[in-house]
């Protein structure tokens, strides 16, 4: 019989660590060509949107859907996660939470694979409920010492470091700008729905490492025309996805700053076809638009753990 697992669930079964591990597994299978990924589609509906996100693992023999709904009421995700040798119905994963995991986790892998080894502080544009699972996956592969918050609500910034540093034993302070929070920091994350950039190339230093994780649709910029040209290296979770919906690509592409061809698979670095950082003294950047098999892999992981702890509902369906 299906189970049903709620964020309480989640909650308790899997950390950012467990998912920093899921996620590497997942595109450690993308990279030897073991995944079917079906880009984001939405429709768009008076009053809200509805997205769906799908995808094969065929490694870990699962597939499934996320779908989530975004209202004014808010948003509401859910993940099916199925059997791939019958397509039996194995799971239904609803909350936040999972995919507040999986994109902190996502981050983690760019981060450990692309930042400097020895990176130890981190600037973040944005104090919302992203931003901080973007901080727990930084921490999972890297010392950090110390974080600097921004956000256009100084009471969001300070309620978001307070959190961050009680919880993860890490200095956090409250910067006064944008520029302020990622100048001398060694990681540099945006986690935000801005339309024009909120990161700009004059304000970065040769060795950042940079996660742009909120521009998720082709009318948000985060990232200026400037941090492109600077990267040494650019590297995106999906280059298709990436083709439909970054804006921090898409617009300076069409300006000819950038060439689709100078852009990388996360897969390729995982799986180690492609170094993430040739020197300390690189520019990276990591563009993260939120894959689905990231999604199935976190919801399979949470499953088969409910199954060894016994917990979770029985759903009254056939599976």
């Amino acid at each position: 019989m299906p189970l049903f697992l709620n964020d309480t669930d989640v909650k308790a079964l899997m950390s950012m660590n467990d998912c920093v591990d899921v996620m590497e597994d997942a595109f450690n299978q993308a990279g030897d060509g073991k995944v079917w990924n079906r880009p984001r589609s939405r429709i768009r509906m008076p009053r809200g949107f509805h997205h769906l996100m799908a995808a094969y693992l065929a490694g870990s023999e699962v597939f499934g859907l996320k779908t989530y709904t975004s209202f004014r009421s808010g948003t509401r995700f859910t993940t099916m996660l199925y059997d791939s040798n019958n397509g039996d119905l194995l799971a239904m994963v609803q909350g936040p939470r999972i995919g507040q995991l999986r994109t902190g986790a996502v981050t983690g892998v760019a981060t450990k694979h692309m930042s400097r080894a020895n990176s130890s502080t981190v600037g973040i544009i944005g104090a919302g409920f992203q931003s901080r699972g973007q901080i727990e996956g930084v921490c999972a592969v890297r010392d950090i010492a110390s974080a600097k918050i921004f956000d256009v609500s100084e009471e969001n910034a300070q309620k978001m470091a307070d959190e961050m540093g009680d919880s993860l034993g890490v200095q956090t302070s409250v910067a006064g700008s944008a520029e302020e929070a990622v100048t001398d920091v060694d990681i540099i994350i945006t986690m935000t729905t801005a339309r024009t950039p909120v990161l700009l190339g004059d304000w970065l230093n040769e060795g950042q490492h940079i996660n742009a994780a909120g521009s998720n649709h082709w009318i948000r910029q985060e990232v200026d025309d400037n941090v492109i040209r600077k990267a040494d290296r650019i590297v995106a979770d999906s280059i298709e996805d990436a083709q439909i919906e970054s804006g921090d690509l898409l617009f300076p592409i069409e300006r000819g700053r950038v060439m689709w061809s100078a852009i990388r698979e996360l897969s390729d670095v995982v799986c180690g076809h492609i170094k993430g950082r040739e020197s300390d003294q690189e520019i990276t950047l990591f563009e993260s638009q939120g894959v689905a098999i990231t999604d199935v892999a976190a919801a399979n992981f949470v499953y088969r753990k409910a199954i060894d702890a016994g917990m979770g509902q029985d759903l009254p369906l056939d599976a």
